[in-house]
């Protein structure tokens, strides 16, 4: 007799539920990286780009084979373990440290988790406004029918460069306007994130939706 536990079917695919466990583990280590500042050519850029580089690829990779209503789910429970790291980083913050940890190494702690408001602030309102427009514009480009609007490729690159440039935008200006002058810092977040959108989003999106059917046990090409 067939197991009716096994046999049944999944309540959901098996690359949605990979793929929503990857992306709440890059909401958080994106603002992990984002404390170390990297050089790429004459271009410096904050390390999370690579973590947020990978939301847009994993958001546009559910889009692209479950819609566009699971893509937006995604992006709206990656708040969850967004506001959950936060909450539990302020907490460990302000419970002494043990006597047997160095002083360096609680300078070190402190310094790197220690997040003024207003850059806690502003990433999560960067990441919802880009995250979500970039699920609105790779669904938006995808066209009516059989034929109809652009590629997977080209949809991926286009919608992961502007919502960079709007992500770029409000997280700098919210976090640092009236700190420094911060137009030369947006500049060259730009040019970098569009940069890596137009270069690393449209390969990775196919990795994903070939290893997303493969999980799924499909075969066929996305349009």
């Amino acid at each position: 007799m067939n197991d009716p536990v096994s046999a049944a079917t999944p309540a959901i695919p098996r690359s949605l539920f990979v793929y929503a466990i990857l992306y709440g583990g890059m909401t958080v280590l994106a603002g992990m990286l984002g404390n170390k500042q990297v050089a790429l050519g004459p271009l410096a850029v904050e390390a999370g780009i690579f973590a947020f580089l990978m939301l847009v690829v994993l958001s546009s990779t559910v889009a692209q084979l479950h819609g566009r209503t699971a893509a937006d789910r995604l992006v709206f429970w990656g708040f969850l373990p967004l506001a959950l790291s936060i909450a539990l980083i302020f907490v460990v913050l302000q419970l002494p440290a043990s006597a047997d940890m160095p002083a360096d190494r609680q300078a070190a702690f402190s310094l790197m988790m220690g997040s003024t408001p207003r850059i806690m602030a502003a990433g999560p309102v960067a990441y919802g406004v880009s995250l979500f427009l970039n699920v609105w514009l790779f669904s938006a480009l995808r066209g009516e029918g059989e034929g109809g609007g652009m590629s997977m490729l080209v949809r991926g690159a286009i919608a992961s460069a502007l919502s960079q440039v709007v992500d770029t935008l409000i997280f700098i200006t919210l976090a640092f306007y009236g700190e420094f002058p911060i137009a030369d810092l947006l500049l060259g977040q730009m040019i970098a994130k569009v940069t890596l959108s137009i270069v690393l989003v449209p390969p990775l999106i196919a990795l994903g939706v070939g290893l997303a059917r493969r999980l799924d046990g499909q075969a066929g090409v996305s349009r």
